[in-house]
């Protein structure tokens, strides 16, 4: 599958994401459908996945909207691709995007009405029951990801923050502990705070490619000058 995007106005342009999406490993699955855990395994990648037309509106200024409708498809499937050899959850409250998931491969978790947080605490919840031990949270805004199924393995929460050790890209956790997501502003302290709340120890990863995600119009810019 390729896809080519267009270009910001007046930038010379933004980086396609042309390399193909594998498969993930599991089947794909409808609303509250998951495998089981010997079919998916002990460790997953989850992503939450906003529909795509409502999705990085903040990016107006420099992208029509197909284009930021193309991006933001184009930057998720590429998120997809870096979890390998990891089976992929998507949570989703859109049909398009659940659609896109299971062309995909990756198992479809259908959350609507929860919000951010409150999607990502049921997937976790839900991949538990399945008998994932582990899940990788990962957003699907990070077009530099590479390397998210094979994170090294430790025993508490890994954190990847954002350039300005804000938000929150990437987040590894056990599956059993009682984790309250934060995400939105200021997220990369509280979730180092509440896994400091429940005991478990936290290692910060600060990886420049997984740190990078895209949130405004300089950073299309920015992707566009280093495409």
């Amino acid at each position: 599958m390729h896809k080519r995007l267009g270009r910001p106005r007046g930038d010379p342009g933004v980086h396609p994401y042309t390399g193909s999406v594998p498969k993930a490993t599991v089947p794909s699955a409808n609303d509250s459908v998951v495998p089981t855990g010997d079919r998916l395994g002990p460790e997953v990648v989850l992503i939450p996945v906003k529909a795509f037309h409502q999705a990085k509106k903040r990016l107006g200024p420099a992208l029509s909207d197909v284009e930021r409708v193309a991006l933001v498809r184009s930057m998720a499937s590429h998120v997809v691709s870096a979890c390998a050899p990891l089976p992929v959850a998507v949570v989703c409250d859109d049909e398009a995007v659940a659609q896109w998931a299971s062309d995909l491969g990756a198992i479809v978790m259908w959350e609507p009405g929860q919000g951010l947080n409150g999607a990502v605490r049921a997937g976790v919840d839900r991949l538990a029951r399945a008998g994932a031990q582990w899940v990788t949270v990962a957003h699907g805004d990070l077009p530099r990801a590479r390397g998210l199924g094979l994170l090294p393995p430790y025993e508490g929460v890994t954190l990847v923050p954002d350039r300005r050790d804000d938000g929150t890209n990437v987040l590894r956790l056990p599956t059993g502990s009682d984790f309250h997501f934060a995400y939105g502003p200021g997220s990369f302290r509280a979730h180092r705070a509440e896994a400091t709340r429940l005991g478990l120890a936290v290692r910060v990863l600060r990886d420049p490619d997984l740190a990078y995600d895209v949130d405004w119009p300089a950073d299309v810019a920015e992707l566009g000058r280093q495409a």
